[in-house]
């Protein structure tokens, strides 16, 4: 029977295996997805199939350079033990060499690379049966500096966070500071100018709503609101936060500034954010084995 693009793609997404061995079992089976699950499992190509619902919400960030271009990735696992072992690591620094060489434009792009004569994909999935877990490439950015500019790397908890920063001018020393304070403060934005009108709408309009505001005449809670929300922004504005290294009075901005730069772009990764976690209760399951 004829297999459909539709049924090599579920078949990709319960097991994930490479397109052509999905495709390969689906023929096999006649198109029986179930069988074809069973097919793969056999020829050891699934083991990970049976973790394709598991949420893969642990793991680690890492940047990897090359000449004026770093590569930031997350590699994810369903636990901090597996992506503490060697193979998860080894694992982590070939994809992150692997993206920053080649540059490729999206995630399946990049699990389409090849290495050693597999795809990268194929070489995750060997990683997920050595290991029992369910590993995957979340996400990458690659950052290039231009002629006059510097770039810098920091890694934080081992791993757990990672950031990268892009200045123009100053030193690596400099850009190294900011990537460390990007990594700890965690701001959303480079400036003020960057945030969303209609973030810093709803945002104001939560303030003008404020509990303690009530009562008050109008131009009072404008002017109120103002002060609050200039706050809010240099909360979450790089350039405005007080530089984490500094007394508290310097904003990152004036401290790049004093050292002949400017910061021109960052990235911080953080595993897991914005990933729902699964919620374990360890003393049931021991329970429950016990029992």
């Amino acid at each position: 029977m004829a297999i459909k693009a539709a049924q090599v793609k579920e078949l990709r997404e319960m097991t994930g295996v490479g397109m052509m061995d999905a495709k390969k079992a689906l023929v096999e089976t006649d198109g029986d997805m179930d069988k074809a699950v069973d097919v793969l499992r056999e020829k050891g190509m699934a083991k990970a199939a049976k973790k394709a619902d598991a949420v893969a919400a642990e793991g680690m960030t890492y940047v990897a350079e090359a000449g004026n271009k770093a590569a930031i990735i997350e590699l994810n696992s369903q636990t901090d033990f597996v992506a503490g072992n060697k193979e998860f690591n080894d694992l982590l620094h070939t994809v992150a060499q692997l993206i920053v060489d080649n540059e490729p434009a999206d995630v399946e792009a990049a699990l389409a690379l090849d290495v050693e004569g597999q795809s990268l994909n194929e070489l995750i999935i060997h990683t997920t049966q050595v290991t029992g877990e369910k590993i995957t490439l979340r996400r990458f950015q690659i950052v290039e500096k231009q002629d006059g500019q510097t770039l810098a790397a920091y890694s934080h908890m081992g791993g757990r966070i990672s950031s990268i920063v892009l200045l123009d001018g100053a030193d690596e020393a400099t850009a190294k500071d900011i990537a460390m304070h990007v990594a700890a403060i965690n701001p959303k934005y480079l400036s003020s100018q960057n945030v969303p009108a209609d973030e810093l709408a709803h945002e104001k309009d939560v303030l003008m709503h404020a509990e303690d505001l009530e009562g008050k005449p109008e131009n009072i809670k404008e002017k109120m609101v103002e002060g609050r929300l200039h706050k809010y922004l240099a909360e979450i504005s790089l350039n405005d936060q007080p530089f984490v290294k500094g007394d508290g009075k310097e904003t990152v901005s004036a401290f790049v500034e004093a050292k002949g730069g400017k910061v021109v772009d960052f990235v911080r990764y953080e595993v897991g954010e914005g990933m729902e976690k699964a919620e374990n209760d360890f003393a049931a399951e021991v329970a429950a084995q016990m029992g």
